[in-house]
C-alpha cells in the first residue's frame, strides 16, 4: 500500500493501478529520494513524467511544492492520479495530462520546472530522449533538480557522452532493482 510520507497529506493511502503495467517507487526509495532533495520541493513547479499513480508529484505537493504537472500515456493512470489528487486535497495544484512523455515534452508550453521526476519503463530506453528534450526545450528552471529512476546506473544517459556532460550527478543510489539518480543541469 502506497501512502504520502509527510506534509499536508501525510499518511494518506493512495490508489494504484491494478496489474503490473506500472512499477511504483518503493516507500524506502521514495523516503531516501526526498531526504536527498531536502527542502527543494517547497514552492517548486514539479513535473511528474510517467506519473503512474502520481505518488512522487503528490509527495512533492504535500511537502509544499506550488504546482505539479502529471503526465502519463494511460487514461487509467491519469484517472488514478486525479483520484489521488482529490483524496489528498491537492487537486487544485495538479494539472493532469494524458499523453506519452516524448509527445508532451515536444509541445509543452508550461513555465520551466524546478523539480522533474522521470520514471519510465526501464526497458524502453526513454531517459536519454526525455533528458535531451528537457534541455533543448528549455523546460528546466535555473538550478532545477531532475530525478530519474532506472534499472542500472549506466542507463541514465544511454551511453550519450554529450548528454552526460550537460548534467551534474548529485547523488546516485540503488534500492533493490531501482537506481535513483539525482542531477541538475551542468553549469556552462
Amino acid at each position: 500500500m502506497m501512502r504520502i510520507i509527510t506534509g499536508s497529506a501525510r499518511g494518506t493511502h493512495l490508489y494504484t493501478l491494478a496489474g503490473d503495467a506500472t512499477r511504483p517507487t518503493s516507500e524506502r526509495a521514495k523516503e531516501a529520494l526526498f531526504s536527498m532533495l531536502q527542502q527543494k520541493p517547497h514552492g517548486a513547479r514539479v513535473l511528474d513524467l510517467f506519473a503512474g499513480s502520481g505518488q512522487l508529484g503528490l509527495e512533492a505537493l504535500s511537502r509544499g511544492a506550488a504546482a505539479a504537472v502529471f503526465v502519463d500515456g494511460s487514461r487509467e493512470a491519469a484517472e488514478i492520479v486525479r483520484r489521488n489528487a482529490e483524496k489528498t486535497h491537492l487537486l487544485s495544484q495538479a494539472k493532469i495530462e494524458t499523453s506519452d512523455a516524448l509527445s508532451y515534452l515536444k509541445v509543452c508550453r508550461e513555465a520551466s520546472f524546478d523539480l522533474c521526476f522521470l520514471d519510465p519503463p526501464y526497458a524502453a530506453g526513454l531517459l536519454p530522449q526525455c533528458l535531451s528534450l528537457l534541455l533543448s526545450r528549455k523546460l528546466l528552471a535555473p538550478g532545477a533538480i531532475v530525478v530519474t529512476e532506472s534499472g542500472a546506473a549506466g542507463d541514465v544517459f544511454g551511453g550519450n557522452e554529450t548528454l552526460a556532460s550537460q548534467f551534474h550527478i548529485i547523488k546516485q543510489n540503488r534500492y533493490g532493482v531501482a537506481c535513483i539518480t539525482v542531477m541538475k543541469e551542468a553549469e556552462s
